[in-house]
């Protein structure tokens, strides 16, 4: 079954049917966990938000031995990527923070990128229409539902993109290993800005680090591979955090 047409996962299908409910056609969950508390969540919001389920023989699961869906399933539409144009003619208070994927093409780790984005109250997260994890039932389990709480842009050209958030007073931050700041030296207060995360094996792009105002670094203290992606992602995301609590921004 193509992963765009079902979720899975107790947390996933919550915040599903609390924030975008018209997205699920129907609910399969099994017997055997028919008591669970949060199974039973999903049944009293399913029939208060008029969402078909329906419990199933625990067999009736094996297609799906190879997913942690935790005894259920949801038949759901393809997620509507949100329109970047409209966005930025709506969003221009000088306190927006995006962040860029580029080739970043492991739904796990989109999934953790989109679950701190939406916890540190980003705006919205941008990726390409090819070489890169799309939204699919992966993204929306590892994110624990995230995906429902935040714009996600598909966007054709990432550099006309950028070129596009640069029209619009954005300043673009890239992360590389052999940036010249370290991401704390950066002050993220007072502007709108996008953060560009590269693949693990390529980095961010030559011509999208060419773009950027900054190119920051995380600084390593031992001979040893970079972070994870998603570790990379969520340090940086919190420095920005952090900045404007200290000085009242949010």
């Amino acid at each position: 079954m193509d992963k765009n047409n079902y979720i899975y996962g107790r947390n996933s299908i919550i915040e599903a049917l609390l924030q975008n409910k018209s997205r699920i056609n129907k609910i399969l969950i099994s017997q055997n966990v028919k008591n669970d508390v949060k199974i039973n969540e999903i049944v009293q919001l399913a029939k208060k938000e008029h969402v078909v389920f329906q419990f199933l023989p625990r067999e009736k699961f094996r297609d799906f031995a190879d997913l942690p869906h935790q005894g259920v399933l949801a038949y759901v539409s393809p997620i509507e990527y949100a329109d970047l144009n409209l966005f930025l003619k709506k969003n221009t208070d000088g306190f927006v923070s995006l962040i860029i994927l580029d080739g970043i093409e492991d739904p796990h780790n989109f999934g953790a990128i989109v679950r701190t984005a939406v916890c540190a109250g980003y705006d919205g997260i941008i990726i390409p229409a090819r070489r890169s994890a799309q939204v699919n039932a992966t993204v929306e389990k590892t994110s624990a539902g995230a995906i429902n709480h935040i714009p996600i842009f598909q966007v054709n050209s990432l550099s006309s993109t950028i070129d596009k958030l640069k029209d619009n007073n954005y300043w673009i931050i890239a992360a590389d290993a052999k940036g010249k700041d370290n991401y704390f030296d950066v002050d993220y207060t007072d502007m709108n800005f996008a953060i560009i995360l590269g693949g693990e094996e390529t980095g961010v792009s030559r011509g999208n680090l060419n773009k950027s105002d900054f190119v920051v670094k995380i600084p390593m203290l031992r001979n040893f591979n970079s972070l994870n992606v998603s570790n990379a992602c969520a340090a940086i995301i919190y420095e920005t955090v952090r900045q404007k609590i200290k000085k009242d921004c949010i």
